[in-house]
C-alpha cells in the first residue's frame, strides 16, 4: 500500500501551488498550515534548497468527524500535500493517503472515515 497519491504536472511550481490551493478548496479543503521547506533549509542550515511546499489542508466537518471517532487522532492532522519543484519545468504534487496513515489506529469507523477523505484527496490530485 503506498502512502501517498501523487501527480506531475508540466507547469511551473507557483503556478502549480496556486492550482493545487483551488482543487483542494473545490474539494472542501482549506489550508491551515503552510511549511516553505526551501526557505527554512536557507534560514535554519544555509543550504540551497528546490522549492518544496507543505500544504496543511484541513476539511472541516471531516477532522471534526474523526476527532469524535478518536480524540487523538489529531496527531495525524492536517493531512499534507507537498508541492515540489522536480526540474524541468515540471512539478510533483503529492498527498497523503489518510487510510495508510490511519493503518496504526484500530478502529473500523475511523479507517471508513480515512477513506472519505482519501478519496476527496485524490479527486483534488485528479484535477490538476
Amino acid at each position: 500500500m503506498s502512502y501517498y497519491v501523487a501527480t506531475t504536472l508540466n507547469q511551473p511550481f507557483e503556478a502549480t501551488v496556486a492550482a493545487t490551493r483551488e482543487a483542494l478548496a473545490q474539494e472542501g479543503f482549506g489550508v491551515i498550515t503552510e511549511i516553505d521547506v526551501q526557505k527554512t533549509m536557507q534560514a535554519k542550515l544555509g543550504l540551497a534548497f528546490r522549492p518544496y511546499l507543505i500544504l496543511g489542508a484541513c476539511n472541516p466537518a471531516l477532522a471534526h468527524a474523526a476527532l469524535m471517532l478518536e480524540d487523538k487522532v489529531g496527531t495525524m492532522l492536517p493531512c499534507n500535500v507537498v508541492v515540489q519543484d522536480v526540474g524541468g519545468g515540471r512539478t510533483e504534487v503529492a498527498a497523503i493517503d489518510p487510510v495508510a496513515s490511519m493503518a496504526a489506529i484500530d478502529n473500523p469507523t475511523l479507517k471508513t472515515a480515512a477513506a472519505e477523505v482519501g478519496a476527496k484527496l485524490r479527486a483534488a490530485i485528479g484535477r490538476l
